[in-house]
């Protein structure tokens, strides 16, 4: 039986400090789910920055996007928000690593953005609809899409499963960081929304 918290679909992206690349994950799908998909989404940090707001560089580049950065403050990933996401979405392997490892349980339900979002694209439309139903919802769509992505994992290099920390780095690297990220949320955005 598949696992399903309940409730609205919940998404829980994770970084090491909670201030850069999770909050910029989290932000990127309200922006693109909006208020009434059925699809809340959160996020922590391994060694979260508690309290602290999205780091400046990052900030500036998701108000750019005309992204909603307010009212955000840091905080860490608990063994209750891995046991109670529908979908875990870590920003490296090591992330995925430490968020299995508080509740072994979330393995099958757990992949770094990037891995999803390749995994995503190989998965079709029609495959994805028949699993998921004709009236399905944005949140039908991702419940189904996992067990149909996890049937396409496969060995890859690290590079493409990792999003760059660009914490305390030059602007460069953030910007970089955002151009790993945005692309991916886009494409699983747009699997549950059937674009």
């Amino acid at each position: 039986m598949a696992y399903r918290s309940g409730g609205d679909f919940t998404i829980l992206t994770v970084c090491t400090g909670n201030v850069c690349r999770s909050p910029a994950v989290e932000r990127l799908f309200r922006a693109a789910f909006g208020e009434r998909r059925g699809i809340t989404v959160v996020s922590g940090g391994t060694g979260a920055l508690v309290g602290q707001p999205i780091h400046e560089p990052m900030a500036e580049l998701l108000r750019e996007l005309e992204v909603d950065i307010a009212r955000f403050a840091a905080r860490p990933v608990t063994e209750t928000m891995v046991r109670d996401a529908d979908l875990l979405l870590p920003l490296t392997r090591e992330h995925r690593s430490a968020v299995v490892n508080l509740w072994p349980g979330a393995v099958r339900r757990t992949f770094t953005l990037r891995e999803l979002a390749r995994l995503a694209a190989q998965v079709g439309r029609d495959e994805l609809e028949t699993r998921a139903g004709l009236a399905a919802t944005p949140a039908d769509r991702l419940h189904a899409l996992l067990p149909l992505a996890a049937a396409h994992r496969a060995q890859v290099p690290a590079a493409l499963d990792d999003v760059i920390d660009p914490y305390m780095r030059e602007a460069s690297v953030y910007r970089e960081s955002l151009d790993q990220i945005l692309p991916a949320v886009r494409t699983i955005a747009q699997s549950a929304l059937a674009i």
